[in-house]
């Protein structure tokens, strides 16, 4: 066996997790066990990933967290189920965001700019800043628990990487799937360049804008139209486009009419869509129809300009109403202005007609930064947004607008630059998709989404609209097309290598940035003609980051067989905003290129969003900062809580930082507990028995212990249910598991083992118990290990010192271990059946005794088991002693029929769940519900879900109530109490005999003494004695205790002596003397060693000191709930020497006790005001010393005060009766009432409106949505950004 021994392990609330996660980073630094653990897997079979690359001129936020912990968690997983995974962090580093920081640092404001500056000298500021936050991105990457290699990274601006891009474009241009063309796209005067649509559909945002219609004078069309004077009307929100207006576009096919107006302020002769009369009038009585035809009518017909900037093209047919199947009646007159250049549909339509041609220059008078040229005379130089108004104003005066307005509508901006886009013709680069868009979906049909639906439906439909894609970009900081040309563009040469441009101008070539080749020329084959040149355009940024598949390997110059070996790769995952770009561009390309998906599997995952469901901001501070959640928590609870959201399952995460804090404490803290269970345990092995705990798995005997069978099937079964999973790549549904699964080993494995894991039934089995709970622990730190690497590695160095030292799971790390195989013959689905019987036999037995307030202390005589299954029955029956111990029960009765026992069931409907969905039904839902039979009853429970009236009811919905029926009804009634869930009812005897009223005062006993140790934080094998006494020497306690000393010290571990007997010389550890059990005072000393001698009584102290009571500020309302004032006499954690004050809520909402019993009153105290534990204090009321109290109501709406040791008791005279914190009642539609405190203790800061409205939301009802109100009428809704000022003494409706 090993030779270490197993460090002990602190008390759990002693631990901090971020403390104990540094610790292994450092580990794993001393170690280098990523880079080990990559040469430990060198030979194996290659799984490859690929890391899509983020931009370094931000700091990671929770997307870029939570997808970098999926990736994490998929590449652990498949490395340690054998596989070789090489994981290179990438960045993207050209292209508009890094220019926008620049531009935006020196003021450049257009390509003039940037010319003033020179392009070497613009570029090398752009290098400079590429990798700004590169640093940081690796400090939290790291401390998150992410395994990937940043020092053999890939950036996009390496030579190597940008010469496999030239490679790419090569192999497309050759394939003639590249042209030149003049198209109207989205272009950011932000950043002066054209976008791509998928990159425009990125960043919508409701906008404000102009709504104008404008009138046309229709010329010599009399006769056409019907009237003389007859103007035709078109609408637009984009007034900017007006000055190069070059024609009209009307449907052929729908009904137009000439109508003339009957107001004042609609006095004309209109040509428009029938359909769309609304637009210029509101009611028929203002219009009068003269004539209707189709709109193919009206085609042909000529019209007055608004301006003659390009009256020359009317020559070519301009000014005149054309025909276009893309106008329609949803919106605007029916009549569309055209702007050629500046729409795409009016593009073709003007083209259609001859007006313009393809190759002529465009007519397109705004230069790249969005202002006016010199051609628009009377708004040159003015960017084309801001000269709007200006426009609309000229025309007013020109006589030529009929209506204008103001729009919201849907509108897209630049997503770089947040500028509004334009549509605009451009000269562009583009890679020819549309004809592609059936071999893109069948080649998106070949991979395997997580979830499937975004691929089948939001993917999917993109590939069916995919266009032509416009890979050019007129920037400076990007991979130059490699595009040497004439100056007639009747030569072309596409270079695809450093080595090709070279040859072909006999320049050494080192970086192929534009500042270093622009200059290149290369010699053209045509005699005479001068050398080609480049062309100026760099790429889109989204073509270097969909090549990267071969550019981060420098394919096909080098690692050619390696790569083609290892494509397409095994795994991708971003998020489910990539559909539109990442995702897109790596399949177009990898189409393009190979006729193949560049990947097999990939998890898309939503947004992660802030807690009220708007976009996390910087600005707003609505989120809570990563690192600071990180050094909370740790990082392990925030990855499990992340790939447990509903963003891995595609859709969008509210992030609340304390439902990270709530994981921590359901998962992580229990887990712990239950591995420092298991380290205290063989320290108490070892140190009773003189033996070393040692675990040698070829030498371990098979327990038979049905408990230890039942852990490890359910263990085993956690394990295949996990590989499946994991298989499918389902992260999502592995958190819930893990949950039920510590629940199983905390809650009912240890609980149900105590003795055998304590040695109390025989060294034997208690180490059969150990060796489970050893095998257990390490099989789920090992299978855990890439969700949480941290804790799982913070147990495996320590639980690996048990292993014997030629074990092949001795290993310097966890990560080093490959997942274990399932044992399937370990897998017992009929054991894992019977003990959920017995877990929901317990569950219920324990509702029930907190349902009539009977602790498990007290014996009771018989809990009944009914069931119409016989092998379920069966299973309880061999489960028998684990019942009666955990419910304490003197007998286990088994029935078939609960006929027998008169027992019938009732449903009523939950009225708070169901109020709001039923509306007017809920009266006949109702009715039938309280009619439902027995078998109906039963039937809800077991399906989960009932059809009643037309509504589909959930089992969770009905509350069920069991009665007695018969002529044995009072009898039986007065005798049991039922309960049942989908599995079994019981019925629990709750008439305790005298003998089990007396044991359980035994139990009392143990429970305090238990409490005074975990206090004084002793562990099981410290030594010590436990001193009593008690006021009534020779009552009922006593006796208890005389009959039952045995078993006490038994289960206590230490010797219960009369404080009379003790020695004065023991050295105390810890006392208490506020026990109260039964009208009976017991005090309780604990003194280290156990006892060889008894000696003298303990002295007692007196109080000293001095305080006051409080009375100033006392509201004249109180909380609607029980309360009791709590005041401190003495000095606090926060270092305040006069009185700290308080209000403790006993109930909330009404009826829901908050505050149990006397002890949890003074915990609660001491969480308040944080004084220190090890210190006594005592209780007054009224001026009285409080020692015990059976009901609390007896304090409620009082004022008690704590007064320590060393002070005086003089001021705890003056009782208050109102409350001393500043509250707000809270009350719902169903009439739950409670309260919450604005401020506890007195004077510690005002809670954020934000945090009251959210608590009492969680106190009143169960709807995290539902809206609060400041009145009972419920129309002033309270802003979660307001001030609390107003709230004290009031009452929020909810």
């Amino acid at each position: 066996m090993g030779e270490r021994k197993l460090s002990s392990v602190c008390e759990v609330d002693k631990i901090s997790f971020p403390e104990e996660e540094e610790k292994i980073l450092q580990l794993w630094k001393q170690l280098d066990v990523f880079q080990t653990s990559l040469k430990q897997s060198k030979d194996k079979p290659k799984f490859t990933f690929y890391d899509g690359p983020p931009f370094a001129t931000g700091m990671p936020h929770y997307g870029h967290i939570l997808t970098g912990t999926i990736k994490d968690i998929v590449t652990r997983w498949a490395h340690q189920t054998g596989h070789h995974v090489e994981r290179r962090f990438g960045w993207d580093t050209h292209g508009l965001p890094v220019e926008y920081e620049i531009d935006k640092t020196h003021n450049i404001k257009g390509p003039e700019d940037v010319a003033a500056m020179g392009i070497k000298h613009y570029n090398s500021l752009c290098r400079n800043i590429v990798t700004r936050y590169a640093a940081e991105w690796e400090e939290i990457v790291t401390r998150l628990g992410r395994w990937i290699d940043f020092r053999n990274d890939y950036k996009t601006l390496y030579p190597w990487y940008m010469e496999s891009i030239w490679w790419v474009f090569g192999q497309l241009y050759a394939k003639g799937l590249v042209y030149r063309g003049v198209k109207v796209m989205p272009f950011s005067t932000g950043c002066s360049t054209p976008l791509s649509n998928f990159e425009a559909g990125q960043n919508y945002k409701d906008t404000q804008d102009p709504s104008v219609v404008i009138q046309f004078p229709v010329e010599d069309g009399s006769a056409v139209v019907g009237a003389e004077g007859a103007m035709l009307v078109a609408w637009t929100t984009t007034p900017w486009t007006l000055p190069s207006n070059l024609a009209l576009c009307v449907h052929p096919e729908l009904e137009y009419v000439t109508v003339k107006g009957n107001s004042k302020e609609r006095e004309g002769v209109y040509v428009m869509m029938e359909a769309r009369l609304q637009q210029l009038f509101k009611k028929p009585e203002d219009y009068q129809i003269l004539k209707r035809y189709k709109g193919r009518h009206l085609e042909g017909l000529s019209y007055t300009p608004l301006f003659d900037y390009f009256k020359q093209y009317k020559a070519r047919g301009a000014f005149k109403v054309l025909c276009g199947t893309y106008v329609n009646a949803e919106s605007g007159t029916g009549v569309v202005h055209q702007a050629p250049y500046f729409g795409e549909d009016d593009f073709q339509v003007v083209l259609s007609y001859g007006i313009i041609t393809k190759d002529q220059s465009p007519i397109c008078p705004v230069d790249d930064a969005g202002r006016f040229t010199s051609e628009v005379t009377h708004f040159q130089g003015r960017h084309v947004k801001e000269a709007d108004n200006d426009i609309i104003k000229h025309l007013r005066d020109e006589g030529r607008v009929v209506c204008a307005d103001r729009i919201n509508h849907s509108y897209p901006y630049c997503w770089r630059s947040d500028t509004p886009l334009i549509y605009r013709a451009v000269p562009s680069w583009f890679i020819r998709v549309q004809h592609m868009q059936d071999k893109l979906l069948e080649t998106n049909s070949q991979t395997y989404w997580v979830p499937n639906f975004v691929k089948e439906k939001r993917f999917a439909n993109w590939l069916r609209d995919a266009r032509d894609w416009a890979i050019s970009r007129n920037r400076y900081w990007g991979t130059p097309i490699p595009l040497w040309v004439s100056q007639d563009l009747q030569e072309v040469v596409c270079i695809t290598s450093i080595a090709e441009l070279e040859q072909l101008s006999g320049e050494k070539v080192t970086d192929i940035h534009r500042d270093s080749i622009d200059h290149i020329t290369i010699p053209s084959n045509r005699p005479g003609q001068p050398p080609l040149q480049r062309i100026s355009e760099v790429f889109d940024c989204w073509f270097e980051s969909g090549a990267m598949p071969y550019a981060q390997v420098h394919y096909p110059f080098e690692n050619k067989s390696q790569f083609e070996d290892c494509f397409p790769a095994d795994f991708i995952a971003e998020g489910i905003d990539q559909t539109r770009g990442w995702f897109y561009t790596l399949l177009v390309i990898s189409t393009a290129l190979f006729g193949r998906p560049p990947f097999k599997n990939l998890i898309v995952n939503g947004l992660v969003l802030a807690s009220d469901g708007q976009k996390m901001s910087k600005r707003k501070k609505n989120y809570p900062d990563p690192v600071s959640v990180v050094n909370k928590y740790g990082a392990d609870s925030l990855r499990l809580y992340l790939v447990n959201s509903p963003a891995v399952r595609g859709e969008n995460l509210r992030f609340k930082e304390d439902e990270v804090k709530a994981l921590l404490k359901e998962v992580f803290i229990p887990w712990l507990n239950a591995y420092r269970y298991f380290v205290q345990q063989v320290e108490r092995l070892e140190k009773d028995e003189n033996i070393v705990f040692g675990y040698d798995s070829a030498k371990i005997i098979q327990s038979t212990n049905v408990m230890d069978c039942w852990i490890i099937s359910f263990t085993q079964s956690l394990l295949k249910f996990m590989k499946k999973e994991m298989k499918a790549y389902r992260l999502y549904t592995v958190t819930p598991r893990l949950v039920k699964f510590v629940d199983n080993l905390t809650n009912w494995y240890i609980r149900f083992n105590r003795k055998r894991l304590k040695g109390d039934s025989g060294l034997q089995e208690c180490q059969r118990s150990l060796e489970t709970l050893f095998n257990v622990l390490l099989t789920m730190v090992r299978m855990m290990s890439p969700f949480t690497p941290f804790i799982t590695e913070t147990m495996y160095q320590n639980l690996s010192k048990v292993l014997d030292s030629k074990s092949e799971l001795l290993a310097d790390s966890v990560h080093y271990l490959m997942m274990p195989e399932t044992e399937h013959h370990l897998i017992s689905e009929r054991t894992e059946a019977a003990v959920a019987s017995l877990q929901s036999v317990v569950e219920l037995g324990r509702y029930l005794r907190d349902r009539i307030n009977c602790p498990t202390k007290y014996p009771l005589p018989e809990v009944i088991v009914i069931q119409k299954e016989q092998q379920v029955l069966k299973d309880v029956m061999e489960l028998e002693s684990y019942i009666k111990e955990e419910l304490n029960v003197r007998v286990v009765t088994t029935s078939t029929d609960k006929n027998k026992y008169g027992v019938c069931l009732k449903a009523e409907i939950n009225f708070k769940l169901l109020g709001a969905r039923l509306k007017g039904d809920m009266k006949k839902v109702q009715q039938a519900v309280a009619e439902l039979t027995d078998e109906q009853i039963t039937s809800t429970l077991s399906s989960g879900s009932i059809e009643v009236v037309g509504h589909s009811i959930a089992a969770d919905e009905i509350v069920v109530k069991y009665q007695f029926s018969g002529e044995r009804a009072n009898e039986l009634s007065s005798k049991y109490q039922a309960h049942s869930d989908a599995t079994v009812l019981i019925l629990l005897d709750t008439t305790p005999s005298q003998e089990m009223l007396s044991e359980g005062l035994a139990r009392e006993i143990i429970n305090r003494v238990q409490k005074l140790k975990k206090k004084a934080r002793l562990v099981p094998t410290d030594e010590v004695t436990v001193w009593y006494s008690m006021n009534d020497p020779s009552g009922e306690l006593q006796q208890v205790v005389d009959d039952h000393l045995s078993y006490i010290e038994t289960t206590i571990r230490a010797p219960l002596r009369p404080v009379k007997q003790k020695l004065s010389g023991e050295v105390t550890i810890v006392e208490d003397n506020t026990a109260k059990i039964k009208d009976a005072s017991l005090m309780l000393v604990i003194t280290n060693g156990y006892t060889g001698g008894f000696g003298n009584a303990l002295q007692n102290g007196n109080i000293a000191g001095d305080t006051k009571a409080l009375a100033n500020g006392i509201n004249s309302v109180s909380p609607s709930i029980s309360w009791v004032n709590v005041v401190y006499c003495g000095e606090a954690r926060r270092g305040c020497r006069s009185l700290t004050s308080g209000t403790l809520l006993l109930e909330n909402p009404s009826g829901v006790s908050v505050v149990k019993d006397f002890d949890q009153l003074k915990e609660e105290a001491r969480t308040l005001f944080g004084f220190d534990k090890r210190k006594g204090v005592e209780i007054f009321l009224d001026g009285k010393a409080v020692t015990q109290l059976k009901d609390l109501k007896t304090i409620a709406r009082k004022t008690v005060h704590l007064v320590p040791e060393g002070h005086s008791a003089s001021a705890a005279q003056n009782g208050i009766t109102t409350p001393l914190v500043k509250f707000v009642n809270v009350e719902s539609k169903t009439g739950a009432c409670g309260s919450v405190l604005l401020e506890n203790p007195v004077g510690s800061g005002a809670s954020s409106m934000a945090q009251v409205l959210s608590l009492a939301r969680r106190v009143c009802s169960n709807d995290s949505n539902a809206v609060c109100y400041a009145d009972k009428a419920r129309s002033q809704p309270l802003d979660s950004n307001s001030s609390t000022a107003e709230l004290d003494a009031t009452t929020i409706y909810l």
